[in-house]
């Protein structure tokens, strides 16, 4: 029997396009799923610039539309998945300062997980700021390689 207290814990998965999403959000479905919590997906659109009168009105409608559709079908591979609550987050601005932002709000989130990029370029934009802020970030960071399967990571789940 899992606790109340341990229903609380949150698990804070960023949504973008990326494929290496899919891998941080597998690894947090399954880890709420075996030890209770919520998966919280989180998406951040960023701030259109001043480009004219409604021009960034239509902008900022089209981020929001393409982003609920993204979390749409996450929430759908979850439901997929079954037995995991799950919460939804939507900002606008800068990514990292956002996650950092809700993080410091909601005391509930326990854990960030991101995914690594599989390019050869590095681990991503996200995975590179909070690696080198880990020291000062209140709660634990989870890092799952982006080349892992979904079956690699449910095994360590």
């Amino acid at each position: 029997m899992v606790s109340e207290a341990e229903y609380r814990r949150k698990f804070l998965v960023l949504i973008d396009e990326t494929e290496e999403c899919d891998r941080a959000l597998t690894f947090a479905a399954y880890r709420t799923k075996r030890t209770g919590g919520t998966v919280v997906l989180m998406t951040v659109i960023p701030a259109p610039e001043f480009i004219g009168l409604g021009v960034e009105d239509v902008l900022r409608a089209e981020a929001v539309e393409e982003a609920e559709r993204n979390l749409d079908a996450r929430l759908a591979r979850m439901r997929d998945i079954g037995g995991i609550r799950t919460e939804t987050v939507v900002r606008e601005g800068n990514g990292p300062e956002e996650i950092e932002a809700v993080i410091a709000r909601d005391n509930d989130i326990a854990i960030l997980v991101l995914a690594a990029s599989k390019s050869p370029d590095g681990p991503g934009p996200m995975v590179t700021h909070f690696a080198a802020r880990a020291n000062v970030l209140p709660i634990p960071l989870t890092i799952v390689p982006g080349h892992m399967s979904d079956e690699d990571v449910i095994a360590i789940c």
